[in-house]
């Protein structure tokens, strides 16, 4: 495995951070990171994965932007693909960053380091188990598990950046603190929880508790700690160490919890699939929407996880899929989300004849059978 960093003429040309101050003939160039600089690493650094793979079919590679990592089981492949990297960004200008690259295995020390590396704020690294919980490849128990954890560098920085917000609210008030912390809170704890972190999480809020009580010590000094607990904490009510305001007349205010944001494993993305290629059924069963398709049909499609609620079968692109009501309105069923089903338009039309001929009180078990129009046409939709 190898971790890198790309610099050079990227500090300018890409924005990447403003850190770097270079003089040219009495001119001050100075890189300004914007909302378009990973845009441009990506332009600039395409093509990157299609060279690795001239080295070896079975590397791979992870970019987002300017940082990446080689992944392959044979340290000479990896070594053999740094130097094609560096050839090949030789050509624009750039190089691989020393400070920023570095060989590693992902299980056992290599030239002293420990295992495992950083990634994007993530650590990964494979640690020794026991059979029950080993990993398995086709089968083959491997006597590890890879896990993907918070790295301890980022929740570092994350601690001393609680303790600074904390120590500049010495003398807000509880509301102001809160309404501070709260989306700081919710948008670290959200970004770890597809990994194990749980743990992790929990830590945070105990760290946290403590910062808030040398934050409450600190503002009565004359105090004691029964009455400072009952001031800002909602233990009196019932609801235990919630750090919340309550003042007459105010909606309560409280602080949320890291250990509150459920852990969702992440899903990969099938293949080389792009929120902008089109495939608008793979995205709304995915992701819950999508721009081309109506907001009831997308919530429909991840609930359903991409399936017709009625063959079973997925989804694909150019199926033509429409809404129906699980029990139908005829019935007395309800025009709610809950009565609502998505299902190929044949399998809708066998679905309405078999509820008619429950209506009519028939006996008749023949199957309806209809071959999907083969006309490809974008989304949808029609309700029964």
């Amino acid at each position: 495995m190898m971790e890198s960093e790309v610099t050079g003429n990227c500090h300018a040309s890409f924005g990447e951070r403003d850190r770097e101050t270079r003089k040219s003939k009495g001119l001050k160039v100075r890189s300004v990171p914007t909302l378009f600089s990973p845009l441009l690493a990506n332009i600039a650094l395409h093509g990157m994965e299609n060279r690795i793979k001239q080295v070896s079919k079975n590397a791979f590679l992870i970019r987002y932007a300017d940082d990446f990592v080689i992944l392959h089981e044979n340290l000479s492949v990896v070594e053999r693909c740094q130097e094609i990297i560096a050839e090949w960004l030789k050509g624009m200008g750039l190089e691989l960053k020393p400070s920023k690259t570095r060989l590693a295995h992902t299980f056992n020390e290599h030239e002293g380091q420990k295992p495992g590396f950083d990634f994007l704020g993530f650590n990964v690294r494979q640690y020794p188990v026991g059979k029950y919980q080993s990993g398995k490849n086709n089968g083959t128990l491997l006597g590890f598990k890879t896990l993907i954890k918070p790295s301890k560098k980022k929740i570092k920085l994350y601690v001393e950046s609680l303790r600074s917000v904390i120590k500049t609210h010495k003398a807000a008030p509880q509301e102001a603190l809160i309404s501070r912390l709260n989306p700081i809170i919710r948008g670290w704890a959200n970004y770890y929880s597809t990994v194990v972190s749980k743990e992790i999480l929990s830590g945070m809020d105990k760290l946290i508790y403590q910062q808030l009580k040398a934050w409450s010590s600190f503002r009565h000094p004359q105090k004691d700690s029964h009455w400072i607990a009952k001031r800002y904490w909602l233990i009196d009510q019932g609801e235990g160490w919630v750090f919340a305001s309550r003042k007459e007349g105010n909606k309560k205010m409280r602080l949320i919890k890291h250990s509150e944001t459920p852990i969702v494993r992440h899903i990969k993305v099938r293949g080389d699939c792009s929120p902008y290629d089109g495939d608008w059924i793979y995205w709304s069963a995915r992701m819950g929407m999508h721009p081309e398709a109506a907001a009831r049909v997308s919530k429909l499609l991840k609930k359903q996880k991409g399936k017709c609620a009625h063959c079973e079968l997925f989804f694909k692109n150019g199926d033509l899929l429409e809404i129906d009501h699980k029990k139908p309105r005829s019935k007395g069923g309800k025009n709610t989300q809950d009565n609502l089903q998505l299902l190929h338009r044949h399998c809708h039309d066998t679905k309405t004849a078999n509820d008619d001929k429950a209506v009519r009180g028939t006996n008749d078990n023949s199957q309806i059978i209809e071959e999907p129009c083969e006309v490809k046409v974008c989304a949808v939709v029609r309700t029964d």
